[in-house]
């Protein structure tokens, strides 16, 4: 894993706010940091000791076995150790030099053994971890050109039985789960290409078929058994390339999965068998799936195959047919249909379609979706259409009054000239709606001091904040105006350290010692540092009783 692999706002996109913030707190706590190719591990010292391993292919994973990482999270361990290996390169480098010389080192010794000590090393291993013996008797299998005995082997490998508890897979067992199904999925591979490929298929298929019984009874809030799932299915096309199995049997099983219970639980796209079906195969299971869709025709499972049928045949006009029989209110089928003609080419048609569905969503009761109006209005722009975009981007703030539609209104109407006209009704209609005690949809409080605050305008913002204003955007003021309204600011950092100390938690003194930080830069700018030294030492014995804020305050400084 090179530094250049992923930067501080690849970590922040994955954690979010919440969690990045309290991560900057935790990158103390990291310790046995190690670094190999493509891969970083470390500890981090929470509530517990949490392992993080960090990946960078083509783009930056994570996993941390503490509660909120065990269920899919970049967690706060996980920004610690990210941005621990991201501020320390120097130091990666010489792990990864170090961890290159025990390899070497290794090597060399294992080299050097006889056969007698090679082999009692290998019992020892075989003895101590099954799931090594496991692997190795599938090799083995392989090795005697045992094909009945290695499809057993992935059969059992799909068994949940050793991974279930009380006839379920718990949250906990779940990524031990999906490690055996990686392992089957591994094993349908050595089959295809060890010359067996029509076991493998064989195989794969009874294991998918299997899989998606056990997934009914799995909690894989994680995804990683769904994340195994999917390395299932891409085995299974493997090992229908080396087999070239008969197009019409292959045709009839993808139709069986694909309109069947197990669909819900492992998606499987006919488009991507093209090559394995051919010609043949493809007009089988288009025969079929018509079949299928004039037995069901409001059935969404029948029209997603023939949708993907119409993309492998590269049949857009019979693609955009069967999207337009399920038009959604808010435009969002008439964006995927623009997409369609877009990709294909046909850029005036798109703008036709998308405009259609910006005038239908419009009458209808539900909010239009923002990506067609954003498409729309994008287009318009292209062309130079900037009275077309901003009535678009008018409209639509005028529907839904958030900070995206306002920022959206305000480049349009700068790109014609008219901002200095459309801004005054605009903050009208969100000074309307703060009096009247309307709210954003997402996180609270009006958008009128939000807009304001974006439109770098603080003066308005501050006349606007009392009685209004929520914390959060009053310490997003107070961090605008800090280096122009210091005594401003300084009030609602003291209000929110005041906040803050009624609590406890890592990510809590994370934020205080934040604060802190902020509240000293604005006693330095007002010309009252003792102020802040005694105010300070207050704190800290106020709060003495909570260890690890004092340690915390003692790292930064403070």
């Amino acid at each position: 894993m090179h530094r250049s692999c992923y930067t501080d706002a690849h970590i922040r996109e994955l954690a979010g706010p919440r969690s990045y913030k309290r991560g900057l707190g935790y990158m103390d706590a990291v310790s046995g940091l190690r670094a190999e190719a493509g891969r970083i591990t470390a500890t981090v010292q929470g509530t517990e000791r949490y392992r993080v391993i960090l990946d960078a292919g083509d783009r930056l994973r994570a996993t941390c076995d503490c509660p909120y990482g065990e269920d899919g999270h970049f967690c706060k361990h996980c920004v610690a150790v990210a941005l621990t290996a991201l501020r320390e390169p120097g130091r990666l480098t010489t792990l990864r030099e170090e961890a290159a010389a025990r390899d070497t080192t290794l090597r060399t010794w294992l080299d050097g053994l006889g056969r007698d000590e090679l082999r009692a090393l290998l019992h020892e291993r075989l003895a101590e971890d099954p799931d090594f013996k496991e692997a190795l008797s599938l090799r083995a299998a392989l090795a005697d050109g045992d094909a009945t005995a290695v499809c057993a082997d992935i059969a059992a490998l799909i068994d949940p039985a050793d991974c279930s508890q009380y006839g379920y897979i718990a949250h906990e067992d779940a990524h031990g789960y999906a490690a055996r199904v990686t392992r089957a999925a591994d094993a349908i591979r050595d089959l295809a290409t060890t010359g067996r490929g029509a076991a493998a298929v064989i195989a794969a298929r009874a294991a998918i078929g299997r899989l998606t019984g056990v997934y009914e009874s799995a909690d894989d809030s994680a995804g990683c058994i769904g994340d195994a799932a999917a390395e299932l299915e891409r085995a299974h096309r493997d090992a229908c390339v080396a087999a070239l199995p008969d197009p019409d049997e292959t045709a009839e099983w993808l139709l069986d999965h694909c309109l069947g219970d197990g669909a819900a639980y492992l998606e499987i796209e006919p488009a991507d068998y093209r090559r394995i079906l051919g010609v043949q195969g493809l007009a089988t299971l288009r025969t079929l799936g018509a079949e299928a869709r004039k037995r069901n025709p409001t059935g969404r499972a029948e029209k997603h195959l023939m949708e993907s049928l119409a993309r492998a045949a590269g049949d857009l006009d019979e693609l955009i047919a069967l999207h337009a029989t399920d038009l959604h209110p808010n435009g969002h089928t008439h964006l995927q249909i623009a997409g369609e003609l877009d990709a294909a080419g046909r850029a005036d048609e798109a703008l036709r379609w998308a405009e259609r569905g910006l005038h239908h969503a419009a009458a209808g009761a539900e909010p239009v979706h923002r990506g067609l109006v954003d498409y729309v209005a994008d287009r318009y722009a292209h062309h130079g259409r900037t009275a077309d975009a901003l009535t678009v981007r008018r409209d639509h703030f005028r529907a839904d009054r958030s900070l995206h539609a306002y920022r959206a209104l305000r480049t349009a109407a700068r790109a014609h000239g008219s901002w200095d006209t459309e801004r005054p009704p605009a903050l009208e209609l969100l000074r309307t709606d703060a009096e009247e005690g309307r709210t954003a949809r997402w996180g609270g409080g009006t958008v009128l001091i939000d807009a304001l605050i974006d439109d770098d305008d603080p003066d308005a913002a501050w006349t606007a904040a009392p009685g209004r204003a929520r914390p959060a955007q009053w310490l997003r003021l107070a961090d605008h105006s800090a280096a122009t309204r210091p005594a401003d600011a300084l009030a609602v950092y003291l209000r929110a350290v005041e906040e803050r100390c009624r609590y406890t938690g890592d990510g809590n003194y994370a934020e205080i010692a934040d604060l802190l930080s902020k509240i000293r830069t604005c006693h330095e700018a007002l010309g009252t540092p003792d102020d802040f030294t005694t105010y300070l030492a207050a704190l800290r014995a106020e709060q003495k009783r909570k260890r690890n804020l004092i340690r915390l305050l003692d790292r930064r400084g403070l």
